[in-house]
This record gives structure tokens, C-alpha cells and sequence, in this order.
């Protein structure tokens, strides 16, 4: 193949990635930024790397695969950048709709509140337990996260166990407590 060839190989999985994953490129730089601008900058500096990287997708992964291998590493070197150390927590429920589950219309700002909080503990996370929630809440398996982290299969399924239990305790602690 040619460069040109190649150009326009890399132009097509790039729109196939934007218009399959965008939304979920924009969640993944939610829950790793919050403040609105840097957020912004974020997704840019994702497609930035996804673009980039396409050029050397050979499809020994799945597309899906290399998208958020990508994203995620993209994401997680910044937040590196910007901060040297990140607070540890490690841990949620069998259940994360049982911490915003919305019973009727006048609990849609509580549940709002909640998954604002909620995204605020992941925002804590270290890099990996984040990068490993995230593709959780995904609704990624344990094969799809560990081709995407490099963790094995039982590795993941157990990281995910503890960072639930973990987030489902820093949740309940800070429950009626405005931060």
C-alpha cells in the first residue's frame, strides 16, 4: 500500500472510532477531568492520539480494543502530568445503580449529586484502578480490560471487586456531607 492508501485507511477507522466510541471517549474524559475547559482539552488530546496512533493499528486487537488503549493511556499521562501523585482508594458494590438508583422525579437531583459524587471518587483513583472502572462501567469484561491494561483476566476481576468495595465505602462516608 501507498501513503496515500495508507492516509485514507487511517481516515476511515478514525471516523469508524468517532462515530462507534465518541460518546464514550467524551464519559472516559468526564470521569478523568472535571473541571469543563481541561475536559475539552483532554478529548482533543485523545483524538489527537487516536488519530495519530491509527496509523499504526495492524488489527492484532480489535478496534474497540485499541480505542480505549489509547484513550485510556492518553488520559492517564496527562493526569500523570498535571498531578505527580493521586490519592489512593481502591474498592464498590455488587450494585453501583443501588448508590443512584432514582425512585421517583424528586430524587433526579439526589441521583445527579450522586454521580457527580461518584465520579469524583473514581477522579481519585490511581491511574490503573481508574483506567480498570472506567472500562467496567463501560460495561467492558474482564477479557476486554485485561487486552486493554495488560492485567490477566483474574488480575481485573479482582482489582474491580475491591476498587467497588472500596468506592461503595468512601460513597457511604461521605453520604450528607456537602463537599
Amino acid at each position: 500500500m501507498g501513503k496515500a492508501d495508507d492516509t485514507s485507511r487511517q481516515h476511515e477507522l478514525y471516523a469508524e472510532a468517532v462515530a462507534t466510541f465518541g460518546p464514550a471517549l467524551a464519559r472516559l474524559a468526564r470521569a478523568y477531568v472535571s473541571d469543563p475547559d481541561a475536559r475539552q482539552d483532554l478529548l482533543q488530546e485523545i483524538h489527537v492520539a487516536l488519530w495519530r496512533s491509527l496509523a499504526r493499528f495492524e488489527g492484532r486487537c480489535s478496534l474497540r480494543t485499541w480505542i480505549y488503549r489509547v484513550a485510556h493511556n492518553t488520559a492517564t499521562a496527562r493526569v500523570v502530568r498535571v498531578q505527580s501523585r493521586l490519592p489512593t482508594i481502591v474498592a464498590l458494590d455488587d450494585s453501583l445503580d443501588s448508590l443512584v438508583a432514582t425512585v421517583n422525579d424528586e430524587q433526579v437531583f439526589d441521583r445527579r449529586r450522586a454521580l457527580q459524587r461518584l465520579h469524583d471518587l473514581i477522579r481519585r483513583l490511581r491511574p490503573l484502578d481508574r483506567q480498570v472502572m472506567l472500562l467496567y462501567l463501560e460495561q467492558e469484561n474482564a477479557a476486554s480490560i485485561s487486552d486493554i491494561t495488560g492485567l490477566s483476566p483474574a488480575n481485573v476481576a479482582t482489582k474491580i471487586s475491591r476498587i467497588k468495595q472500596l468506592l461503595v465505602r468512601q460513597f457511604h462516608a461521605g453520604v450528607g456531607h456537602d463537599q
